[in-house]
């Protein structure tokens, strides 16, 4: 008996060993390996619609960015990754300036006190939806994995999907490339 349960515990230490996940740890999400898709303007399905509350009870909405680049990151206050993400971020809002908008989707915090601290912490001047149970990342399936966080989606200017990142941002000059590029689509 003692050699059937060892060779059970190799053969799923074994089986665990062959996926293409990065990690899950024990929170149930993710952490995706930065791969980076993009989609043809003719390829790109509707637009996402997106709204909710964002981290101080105030009503937010991708709608009302329409006509602008968007970049939606998705984050959490417990997630490393996202912590290590977060100055590439903030250098890309810099760097692309007001002609692009920022919208971030606060996932599984379960009090929006420990996102607002995260915010600040590491000075995200962008506003986010606060999505303890994770129903705002609903309009991305199918681009993004419903429990992979950190994961960045770049909307053109109708609100379409042109790129996604699952994982961390590889750099700001790859967050920044990828909008310019969008942004470039259409003038």
């Amino acid at each position: 008996m003692t050699r059937v349960a060892t060779l059970v515990v190799v053969a799923l230490l074994v089986l665990s060993g062959c996926t293409s996940l990065a990690g899950t740890g024990d929170k149930g999400y993710i952490t995706g390996d930065g791969r980076i898709s993009q989609v043809d303007s003719a390829e790109r399905g509707d637009p996402i619609a997106l709204s909710g509350e964002d981290l101080d009870g105030q009503p937010v909405s991708l709608e009302e960015m329409r006509g602008e680049v968007v970049v939606v990151n998705v984050w959490g206050s417990w997630c490393g990754p996202c912590q290590a993400e977060a100055p590439d971020l903030v250098d890309a809002t810099e760097q692309t300036g007001d002609e692009v908008g920022y919208l971030g989707i606060n996932f599984r915090d379960p009090d929006p006190a420990q996102a607002q601290a995260f915010a600040r912490s590491n000075e995200l001047s962008f506003r986010s939806v606060y999505s303890p149970d994770g129903r705002a990342l609903l309009p991305f399936a199918g681009t993004l994995n419903q429990r992979s966080v950190p994961a960045t989606v770049v909307l053109d200017r109708t609100g379409r999907v042109a790129a996604a990142i699952n994982g961390e941002i590889p750099s700001t000059q790859t967050l920044v490339d990828l909008v310019e590029q969008v942004a470039a689509e259409d003038g």
